[in-house]
Order: structure tokens, then sequence, then C-alpha cells
């Protein structure tokens, strides 16, 4: 692709639109500041002059933008469009600024103003379109596809409330609405002449022409209209700025007056109720079929939407359909979109009149499928009912894709009706269902994985009869995220300290890093490093004093382990040492310990009453230690609410162990181990997930590793586990565990961790008891390590210099050449 940097010539642009002066600059803020915010500087609030600031930096990003769209619909490339229900962007002006090196002019612009612009930048309100790792590392592929220059359009969701806002109430999580749009969102540019309609329930008629062409048509029962609303997202001075396009639904008809007139004032607006329901909020509670069917919904809606926008574009452009896969690559990111598949088919059938070899073609050729995770859980099935009563076109082109695999099948392996049926996309057991991976594999041209142990997993387990059959098909890409997000932004300090010795190179480059090496044994550079992570910790030490009214000492290590809440990511068995510890010195209270911080965050899913107990349990044992006289702030344990992008940014940097403690064969990469390790962070963790790579990449020696590997639980799930004979034969652990079920951490109530401990005696599904003792020893380890500084620092500064690879730059460029067939990366 071009260098798309220049101005369109033809187009004549004030120089206060575009200019980066720090003069201009303060022109075009309080121009914003006037003419589109309407207030004057005296009357201003710092949210206004964040709005003032964030239209300036778009204005430099128009030309780019608009440049690089006319490029991805014109020029012979082919555009890769990501499918995903999440893109958990977080705030946009500090990455913008530096996408365009334009931090200091705005700094100094906005101080010329008589504002800071380090609080304006906190006025940003974090976008509430994605939950955790997904929708960050859509957000990270996103950065970096720009970057590299490929022509990329991101699709989704424009969620008018995230999943919740976190709040802990007496220990327990309480959740508030996340309304992120309260005052606007001055990046995206609604485009309601772009809209198109989608269609749910009703019924499908069939014929045959006078050419005996079997056709159907799909009349359904309600249309709601999709409307793309567009943010530019910026490389890292590339002169790219893709799209991303996110959807929201609105009623084709708003009002009725018919109904309003006759005194039905509810029916007058129900079509806007229904239509506006779908878009409203990320991820509603799915236990009851309500709640299923509306994330049918959504995923449905946004992914017609991004099908229609394509081939509309595709025509648009004087293409004919025929070519469609030549253009387009479609990524699905989890199952969330792989509907997809079908409503391609339906378009290309019932829209567009190709037959269906044709239309499979083009089909299995657009799509690739990205799978994250290994828990049968996760893997989306819907109940036959619910998608025959909302997508009844669909079901049937399921049908009939499923029929013509399982042809397949059966020559394959012949006589194998239990693969058949394993394979089969719909569920015949019980209720029946719809398999949404089953379909991704079996509509798709590539299956990846996104860590190596982890694609290992799907072939040998998860995915193991699709890989028998299409071996070619399976590939693995290594997760990565952006270090432009996660060093140059989020750690200003480390990151300066970095370039004055190596350059700047690596924010595009983070092979780069590596030239780091040799400093990590000169002692005067180790200083300067610690001296950084003094300061750095100090900072979210003050931020910990703010949010929790807690007082933590930033000499102490920072033990991190922040992320979603989950059974099998081990949250608990990071409470069973803290309480190892706590007992240590309660028995005696002169005993020599190294000063640590625990420091938590992550959100439950609303119904996941297992995962809100955790941090209930997290909470309840922090109020303990952090008053106990004995423990003298040795010990602190702090949990940190409403866990999101922002909320990173702050952590990353200031952690000096990094917790990636989940069960072995549970975890399918992580994508937080990889930004702890690239600040500095010394990872303690299980050979999970990016785990091994992680360790292989910055060496055994600086990695602390315990624990059963992935063969070794199976095995001993598979061949008898007694979870309670552990507790029995260990004296810390039973200590431990009768501490908790005597009250002393839930005011005297001996039933309230209950249901955690019955969970751990009898069952233990996640081997919190089996890895007990290896997990201690090893954290003892860690202590012995952390007193020594030199050697500690020593370990950190080697750990950043060897992640280049966990770049998403790098996992983007293999998606280029072993996925997509894409050319676009000569800027």
């Amino acid at each position: 692709m071009q260098n798309l940097a220049s101005e369109n010539p033809t187009v004549q642009i004030e120089d206060d639109r575009t200019a980066i002066s720090v003069e201009a600059l303060r022109r075009a803020i309080l121009d914003n500041l006037f003419y589109v915010v309407a207030k004057t500087q005296q009357s201003a609030s710092d949210q206004d002059f964040f709005a003032a600031v964030a239209y300036t930096v778009r204005d430099r990003i128009l030309a780019q933008w608009l440049a690089t769209r006319e490029c991805c619909r014109t020029e012979d490339v082919r555009v890769v469009c990501y499918l995903s229900a999440e893109f958990l962007m977080g705030p946009h002006l500090a990455n913008n600024l530096l996408n365009l090196h334009l931090e200091g002019p705005v700094r100094q612009a906005v101080a010329e103003l008589g504002r800071d612009l380090d609080r304006i930048l906190e006025e940003e309100r974090e976008p509430g379109l994605g939950n955790g790792g997904l929708g960050r590392l859509a957000a990270c592929y996103l950065d970096s596809m720009a970057t590299l220059g490929v022509p990329a359009i991101g699709y989704g969701i424009r969620y008018e409330f995230g999943i919740f806002q976190q709040e802990i109430e007496n220990g327990w999580q309480v959740e508030l609405t996340d309304y992120w749009l309260r005052y606007g969102n001055p990046w995206e540019i609604r485009r309601p002449h772009e809209a198109v309609n989608v269609g749910f329930g009703g019924h499908t008629t069939a014929w045959k022409d006078a050419a005996g062409k079997y056709s159907v048509r799909w009349i359904p029962d309600s249309v709601v209209e999709g409307v793309p609303y567009d943010t530019p997202i910026l490389g890292y001075r590339s002169g790219i700025a893709n799209d991303l396009r996110l959807w929201k639904s609105e009623s084709t008809e708003s009002f009725y007056f018919d109904r309003f007139n006759s005194g039905d004032y509810q029916g007058a607006v129900a079509g806007k109720v229904f239509a506006e329901n779908i878009t409203k909020v990320l991820y509603p509670n799915d236990e009851e079929i309500q709640g299923k069917q509306l994330r049918l919904q959504q995923q449905y809606f946004f992914t017609s939407c991004a099908l229609q926008d394509m081939i509309r574009i595709h025509l648009r452009i004087g293409r004919p359909i025929e070519t469609f896969h030549q253009k387009w690559a479609i990524q699905l990111n989890d199952t969330h979109p792989s509907i997809g598949v079908a409503e391609l088919m339906r378009l290309l059938i019932d829209v567009h009149g190709l037959g269906w070899d044709q239309a499979w073609e083009i089909t299995s050729h657009t799509f690739s499928y990205t799978n994250h995770t290994l828990l049968p859980e996760a893997l989306e099935r819907w109940p036959l009912q619910l998608f025959a009563s909302l997508l009844p076109r669909h079901l049937e082109i399921i049908y009939e894709i499923n029929a013509r695999f399982l042809d397949v099948v059966r020559m394959r392996f012949v006589g194998d009706s239990e693969r058949v049926s394993r394979m089969s996309i719909i569920d015949e057991h019980g209720e029946r269902f719809v398999r949404m991976a089953n379909l991704a594999c079996v509509g798709s041209h590539r299956v990846n994985g996104v860590a190596a142990l982890h694609t290992a997993l799907l072939k040998q387990e998860v995915l193991r009869d699709f890989y028998e059959l299409w071996p070619e098909k399976f590939i693995n890409i290594t997760n990565g995220v952006t270090p432009r997000r996660w060093l140059a932004v989020s750690n200003p300090e480390q990151s300066a300290l970095m370039t004055r010795v190596i350059g700047d190179e690596w924010i595009k480059n983070l092979d780069e890093l590596s030239r780091l090496e040799p400093y990590a044994d000169d002692a005067s550079f180790r200083g300067e490093w610690r001296g950084v992570q003094r300061e750095v910790k100090a900072r979210l030490s003050r931020y910990i004093l703010t949010e929790t009214k807690v007082s933590v000492d930033p000499s102490s290590m920072f033990d991190v382990q922040v992320k979603r809440i989950h059974e099998y990511k081990r949250q608990h068995l990071n409470v069973l040492h803290i309480l190892t510890l706590y007992y240590r010195l309660k028995h005696n209270p002169s005993v020599e310990i190294v000063p640590r911080t625990f420091l938590f965050g992550g959100k439950a899913a609303p119904g996941y009453l297992i995962a809100k107990l955790m941090i209930k349990l997290i909470n309840s044992v922090g109020d303990v230690i952090n008053n106990d006289p004995d423990v003298k702030d040795r010990l602190k344990v702090v949990f940190l609410p409403d866990y999101n992008v922002s909320f990173g940014q702050k952590v990353y940097p200031a952690a000096d162990l990094s917790e990636q403690i989940s069960t072995a064969g549970k975890e399918a990469s992580g994508t937080g181990n990889m930004k702890f390790a690239m600040n500095g962070a010394l990872t303690i963790g299980t050979l999970d997930g990016a785990n091994i790579e992680i360790r292989d990449a910055v060496g055994h020696e600086n990695f602390f590793l315990f624990g059963l590997t992935s063969d070794q639980v199976q095995h001993k799930l598979a061949n008898g586990y007694y979870p309670r004979a552990i507790y029995e034969s260990n004296a810390y652990l039973r200590e431990v565990i009768d501490g908790l079920g005597s009250g002393l951490f839930s005011h005297g109530d001996r039933n309230l961790f209950r249901p955690l401990l019955d969970q751990w005696l009898e069952h233990d599904t996640y081997l919190l008891f089996a890895d007990y003792q290896s997990y201690v020893d090893c954290q003892d380890r860690v202590s012995e390590t952390y007193r020594d500084q030199e050697k500690w620092s020593r370990m950190a500064i080697l750990n950043a210099a060897r992640v280049g690879k966990f770049s998403s730059d790098r996992s983007i460029r293999e998606y280029c050449q072993n996925i997509w067939q894409v050319d676009g990366l000569t800027r």
C-alpha cells in the first residue's frame, strides 16, 4: 500500500485543521472548544477540554483515514475484515498522540491554555466495547494492522452500555451501569446513509422457476436497521488509518402514529424498543433463555451487517460477486461471528442468485477461524428450537452444509458412526443444539490456535476429529500485544529509559529490545531501572490509596494477578499462598519475610456465583490481614475494582511479579502474561498457554515455574484424584483450609466460604491442592531471589529485552503470510 500521509491535493483544507505547530494546535483547540463544544475557555471543564483536544487530534487523522478508505476500496488489495463481538480499545487520545508524534506539542499547547494534559487524558471514558482478553486482542490486532499498512476493517457492535462497572461493597462485586457514552464519543462518525436491514424470525417459502431452479425466500417477522459508526484506528507513523466499524441497531420505523392515536402508547414505540435492545448492552446475562436469545440476536446482527457492507462495497467498486473471496479475508474471532458462514451462503444464494457449489467455494475460501478456548463449555451451542425461531433460513442452510459435510466424513471414515455424531454441526443428543465451533471449522479454510500448547491440544483433543480430517487447515499463531499501548503509552518512564540507550525503533519493531541485553550486566543501568520502577510503583500506590483507602509500601514486592475472575485462572490458589504466609507470621511474628503487596483485579460474570465468591474471599482475607498488628504492614492484600484497559495501564508497569497460575491445559494463551513481561515483571507460572513460549524466550532461569504439566493434569484426573487425601497429609494446607472454615475471615460465619471449601475437598476440578505445595515452594524461591535486588533487576531487564516475539506486529505478519494472503505490508 502506498504512503497515504499526504493530503488529497484536490481538497483545500485550512491550516488549523492539519498544522502541528504549538501555536496552530492552541488555536485549533480553542476553535473546537468554542464551535464544537460550545464553551468558552473560562467556563470549560476538563471534560470540555478533553473533547476539544480530541476533535483537534481527530482533524489531524482525517486525511490519512479517508485516503486509506479510498485505497482499500479501489486498489487491487485484499482487505482483512476482523469480525469480533468485542473490541476492548481503551482510551484513544493518548494512543493517537503517540502515533501522530504529537504529545509534546499538544502538551505545550494545553499548558499555554492553563490546563494539564494528564488531567485531560484522565477525562476520557473508556469505550465499553469488550470484557477481557478476546476484545483486547482484537484491539491490539487493529493497532498492528494499521501500523504495518495492512488494509483492514474491524467489524463489531456499538454497545450503548458496557458489560458493567464494578464496585466492591462489603467485599462483594456490585454491577453498575457502564454508560460510557454519557458524554458522547468524539472519535466516531455516524454514517446513516450506509445503514443495512437485518431480519429475525418469520418463515421461508420455496419454489422452482420455469427452468427448474430451486429458490428460497426468507420472510422475517421483524426487521431492524443496522447503522454504522466509524472510528479511525491510526497506525504508528505509518500514514495508515483503518476503520473500526461498529453497528447500532435501530428501528426501521421509530414511531407508529396509528397506534399512538388509538391509545396504544407502548405499542407506538414497541419496534424502537425491540430494535435498540439488540445493541443495548455487552453480553447480557445468558443464564435465562431471554439472555440466550438476545446474545444470538447480537451475534447475527453485527455479522449480517458486516457481510452486507462488504458485498455492497464490492459491487460498488465494480467487482463481480463471484470474486468476493479474492477481495475479502474474513477472520472469525472465536465462535461469536461464526453464523457468518450460513449468512454469506444465504446472501450469495438467495439474494445474488449463485448456485450452491459456487457459493460454497467462495464462502469456504473467505473465512478463517480463531479458536480461543480449551474449555468445552465455552464452545458455543444454540438450542435448536431457539435457533429455528430466530433464523429459520439459516437453519435450513446449516442442515444442507451438514448433510454434505457428513457425507465427506462417512466416505473418509467408513463405518465410524460415533465420529460422524461428534463432528455433526447439529448435536442430536437430548435437546439438540447447533454447534457453532463445528460450523466455523467446516466453513473456514484455516483454523488457528493462539499458543503452541493450545494448538497442540486443539489437534489432540477439542478439535481432534476435524484435524484428522483436514490437518492442512490447522495452524498456530501465538497471540501478541501492541508495544504502543502497553509500553510506550502506559509506561513512559521505562520507555524513556530504554529509548535513551537503544533509540525508539523498538516502538514499531519490538525485536529491537534485544539490544537492552548487555545493559542487564551494567550495575549503573540496573540502578536506573530500579529507580524508574520505584517511581512507577509510587504512582500506583497513590492510586490504590485513592481508590481503596489502603496504604501500601512502594518498596514492597508488588505481586499482581489481574484478569477475568475464573476458577481455572486460580485466583484462589494465590489466596491459599497468602494465607500460608499469614499463618507463618501468626506463629512467629518476628520471622523475616519479604514484604509483599498482593494486588488483584478482575470482573466475575454476573451469573458466575463461585467467581463472585472468590472476589469476596480475596476481600475478606485482605480485611483481616491488612488490620492485623502482627503483620505490621509486611503483607497487604488489595482488590482494585473495575478492571479495564485504563486500569491495566496503571498496573502492568508497576508489577514486580506476574501471577500466571492457571491449571495447565486450561488457558489458551493469555496476553496479560506478555504485557507484564514486556514491562519487566518476572513470571511465576505453570506450563500453560503462552507461558511456555515466554519461558523459552526469556530463559528458564528467569521464570519461576511450578505445578503439574497438562499431561500430568489429565493423567491425575483420569486415574483418580483425591484432594481430601492431600488436605489430610499436608499440615500447612490443612491449617489454611480449616482457618477459612472456622469463620476467622468471615466474621464468624462458618458457612460463607463453604461452597468453595466443599468443592476443593471433594472435587477440586482445577487441582489447587495438587499444585499447592509446589506453588508455595516456588514462592519461597521468589522471595529469596527478590532479596538480591541486583539479581532481580538483571532478570527483569532480560525479561523486557527478550519479549520481541510477543508483539502483535509479529502475530499479524503471520496471519498475513499464512492465512489471509495479504500483501499490504509496504508503505
